[in-house]
């Protein structure tokens, strides 16, 4: 019974010893960017959008309302590589975090043994050689820091926030392969409106070519007009090949990131069907926002956890207390030995103070503090990061809707021309050479429309990520 009090009054204080830390206290730093987009975001929220909730607010399955681009998402979150790695490594991160939190606890272990010894002639009282055995079995603490200053509980600290930051950086793998996925079944969308008009474009420059040889035989048009005819041709073929490749890789893209081959029932059709199925974020948003983005919270975390370091090497100069203590038997005969008065018990507290080590606690602390200036460089520079981010995507969507007006403008009067150039021509008042320059300025205003309607796209796409949504 007596043995027993003492090993509970050695746990008991061990356990609240603690109470004292070295850590600083934690202070969010400021974030080094100005509180709003300022004149991008009025322009772009000129528009006049509904109010609806922040991006971080917002699930995918809101924010994309096609039901096949839903389902290659899902597909995405539940093969890709990438984002198994990522959930590989919280559940590392937790079970170290777990590990580090033990510390804090005493173990108890259980053991049992036998220890025989022969000690020589002239080492005994007899003068002969005796063999003597010892049987014991016990239960105890062994080498249990006692945390008077705070130096496991900062080592805590720190693993809790790794952990904690793991699990943001997963949250960002998610968001980054929403949008790529989005992103990339957009480019298909795109590549398939471009392979259409390269396609079409070829068979009406064929069509073009037999009605001039067929001039030319009828001795209407000259050997120029036929060879130009006959030019334009073969480069609306290249195009079309070009473009095949074009689609062939996108859909490669795409298929990487969702993990598998892509179901043909889930790639889009026109890109005008695919921009509806973005949703549009409004613009006019404090930088406020930015505090919800994973890459600036797994930031922040790393910022923590090498705040708690200090602590830890801070403790490092004081003295360390561990404690062993143990309770059991021991007998000479293992038939004794849980006998009466067989009982044993040994208490072993260590005081351990650092005297010399040629600066190497020191050379620790100013490592930790230069550990910390790092990570907050590096938080303050994410967020940096991410404002840029936001303010080239709203700077680009606060001209959006002009590019699509004047292209489309664009679009009109090229077809305008390209019907009068066609006319002139069979009509004998133009060269063919007229009418080829009409044919290839139409053709270059119908693939930069489809790339606008792209770009449009790809912008609402992009909105949402980088203010911090696409996670949930």
């Amino acid at each position: 019974m007596k043995s027993l009090k003492i090993l509970s009054v050695a746990v008991a204080a061990s356990l609240g010893s603690a109470c004292t830390t070295f850590v600083p206290d934690y202070q969010r730093p400021d974030a080094p960017v100005p509180l709003t987009w300022a004149a991008a975001a009025q322009e772009a929220g000129a528009a006049g959008v509904a109010q609806v909730g922040l991006a971080s607010d917002l699930t995918w399955r809101d924010y994309f309302s096609d039901v096949r681009l839903r389902e290659l998402i899902g597909l995405a979150l539940e093969h890709n590589r990438d984002l198994r790695v990522a959930a590989f490594n919280i559940e590392k991160a937790r079970a170290q975090y777990r590990v580090q939190r033990a510390d804090l606890v005493p173990g108890l272990d259980a053991s049992g043994g036998q220890t025989r010894q022969r000690q020589p002639a002239d080492l005994t009282r007899t003068g002969s050689a005796e063999v003597s055995g010892v049987y014991s079995a016990d239960v105890g603490l062994n080498a249990y820091e006692i945390d008077f200053f705070g130096r496991v509980r900062a080592l805590n600290e720190q693993a809790l926030a790794l952990y904690l930051g793991t699990e943001e950086a997963y949250r960002s793998v998610r968001n980054t392969l929403v949008a790529e996925v989005a992103n990339a079944w957009l480019s298909v969308a795109a590549n398939r409106e471009l392979l259409e008009l390269a396609e079409n474009t070829y068979a009406t420059r064929e069509r073009s070519h037999d009605l001039t040889r067929q001039s030319f035989d009828a001795g209407v048009v000259s050997a120029v007009d036929l060879s130009q005819s006959e030019t334009s041709m073969a480069r609306a073929r290249v195009d079309a090949a070009r473009q095949r490749a074009q689609l062939a890789l996108a859909e490669n893209a795409l298929a990487l990131l969702i993990g598998q081959v892509v179901p043909v029932e889930l790639l889009p059709g026109r890109l005008d069907e695919a921009v509806g199925a973005v949703f549009a974020i409004p613009a006019d948003l404090p930088a406020e926002v930015l505090a919800e983005r994973p890459d600036i919270l797994a930031a922040e975390q790393q910022l923590r956890a090498a705040n708690a370091d200090i602590g830890a090497a801070r403790a490092a100069f004081y003295p360390k207390i561990t404690l062993t203590a143990t309770v059991g038997t021991a007998s000479a005969s293992l038939d004794d030995l849980f006998g009466a008065g067989s009982g044993s018990w040994t208490f072993i507290p260590r005081l351990t103070v650092p005297i010399f080590d040629a600066g190497r606690l020191e050379a620790n602390l100013e490592a930790v503090k230069a550990q910390r200036e790092i990570a907050l460089a590096n938080y303050e520079q994410a967020i940096q990061t991410a404002f840029r981010e936001v303010s080239d995507a709203l700077a680009e969507r606060a001209t959006l809707a002009e590019q699509l007006a004047a292209q489309n403008a664009l679009l009109k009067a090229a077809q305008d021309t390209h019907r009068l150039a066609d006319a002139r021509y069979r009509g004998g008042v133009d060269s063919y050479l007229t009418l080829l320059d009409a044919q290839r300025t139409l053709f270059g205003a119908e693939q930069e429309m489809i790339t606008t309607r792209l770009s449009d796209a790809t912008n609402r796409v992009a909105m949402y990520k980088v203010l911090g949504g696409g996670w949930k």
